[in-house]
């Protein structure tokens, strides 16, 4: 049917509307009780009660090849990048397109509840059979009634590593992975990891892919691939069609060096992803004490006009024990990870998750207005703040127009010497 009204919601800027979907598409945003909620079937339609409204939120950057393996065959007990990798190549070996699939349906679902219809997911080409790579494109198909699926190829454990690992990537680009990956960091030498950076531009180029490479995720200062792939974007006039994800040893830079790196980056139009879940744990792992945060430096390349993306990276893998597929649970941690907790921090965390994921996304015809896709997101809270500070449930996710996810508001009692009380957690 693709029609819906949902009325009397609250925006990100705390206005009152009605919004008003026809054929999947947003035909009217209006003031709160000006919508007519009578042209619309009674199932079709949501009375909001004053809860927040937001555009859909987007997954940039996740593994849902590992996702769910946290523990098989073991623990992550050093909390380093370099153990989980190990771990992972481990549990790859008697991998299957089915036990992927399962998995990764399972999470997929997880992030519907939590009101992401969009998930840009890495999958493993270094697995010799590409099983992973297999098994994430035919998910693609299964849950494409739930989120647009982007799927890419990413050799894990180095591109240069291995005397197949280049051609297992071209390989994965014929079986029609979306975008083009690398890990510079992980290669064995320095030239190494320009080498296969300069590779990965090369085979995304040819094929006419955009690239998302996994980039500096590591304390080392001495890690400086960032300024090669920003290199090789403006060289090429590629940039908007480029991602750096992590870009952590930004954080061990000297000042000099990473404002030359920065202003590299704004030159040449790529975006940044940012993952506070994993690098909250991993990063600073080698530290006794004082112990570094490890995060890309968020604030500055913002204010240098670097869109700055915000994904999860892993949920419930070898890298990151813990998640639920939630970009609220992102955001929560990085308010705290990155000092960003003050009362203005809100809007920015809340621009990262949408209109930022947006462009790191590619995402067309999104956003909260008339004309665009009849998506949206609805949170048992009053504004952005609480949401945020509640990690709230999502009451309903539309997705073009129809439901694909409801959440009924839980209720809680206290027991007091007078009598129940309910408690709603809202301020």
């Amino acid at each position: 049917m693709s029609e819906y009204i949902v009325t009397d919601a609250r925006t990100r800027d705390g206005d009152a509307v009605d919004v008003e979907i026809r054929d999947g598409t947003i035909e009217r945003l209006v003031t709160a009780g000006e919508g007519d909620p009578g042209q619309f079937p009674g199932d079709r339609r949501y009375d909001a009660d004053g809860r927040l409204v937001t555009a859909p939120l987007i997954e940039p950057h996740v593994h849902l090849d590992a996702t769910g393996t946290a523990g098989d065959p073991s623990w992550n007990e050093s909390g380093t990048l370099a153990e989980g990798i190990d771990i992972w190549a481990a549990y790859k070996e008697d991998i299957t397109v089915e036990d992927i699939v399962e998995r990764a349906t399972r999470t997929v679902e997880w992030y519907a509840a939590n009101g992401v219809t969009r998930i840009r997911t890495h999958a493993d080409t270094t697995e010799p059979s590409l099983t992973t790579v297999e098994a994430l494109l035919e998910l693609q198909s299964q849950v494409s009634d739930l989120v647009d699926l982007q799927v890419v190829g990413f050799p894990q454990d180095g591109l240069l590593t291995d005397e197949s690992h280049e051609d297992l990537l071209r390989e994965a680009v014929e079986m029609g992975v979306d975008l083009v990956g690398a890990i510079p960091h992980n290669e064995y030498t320095r030239d190494d990891g320009v080498e296969s950076v300069k590779i990965a531009c090369d085979i995304a180029e040819r094929h006419d892919r955009p690239l998302d490479l996994h980039i500096d995720e590591t304390d080392d200062p001495n890690s400086r691939f960032t300024e090669v792939l920003a290199s090789e974007a403006l060289k090429r006039g590629i940039g908007d069609r480029v991602n750096a994800s992590h870009t952590t040893a930004m954080h061990s830079y000297n000042n000099a060096y990473a404002d030359k790196l920065i202003s590299l980056i704004a030159d040449s139009g790529i975006t940044v992803v940012t993952n506070p879940p994993d690098n909250s744990v991993l990063q600073g792992s080698y530290d006794d004490y004082p112990r570094r945060r490890g995060h890309t430096r968020i604030d500055e390349l913002r204010e240098a006009g670097v869109t700055v993306g915000l994904g999860h990276d892993s949920v419930l893998d070898p890298w990151y024990h813990y998640g639920a597929a939630d970009p609220l649970d992102a955001a929560f941690i990085l308010a705290h990870y990155a000092h960003m907790a003050g009362h203005g921090d809100v809007a920015v965390l809340w621009e990262m998750l949408t209109d930022a994921n947006a462009t790191v996304f590619g995402a067309e015809s999104y956003g909260l207005q008339a004309g665009n896709e009849g998506s949206l997101v609805v949170y048992d809270a009053p504004d952005p703040f609480n949401a945020l500070r509640r990690q709230a449930p999502r009451t309903l996710v539309l997705r073009d127009g129809e439901p694909i996810a409801r959440t009924e508001p839980r209720t809680t009692d206290v027991l007091r010497a007078e009598g129940t009380k309910p408690v709603d957690f809202q301020r």
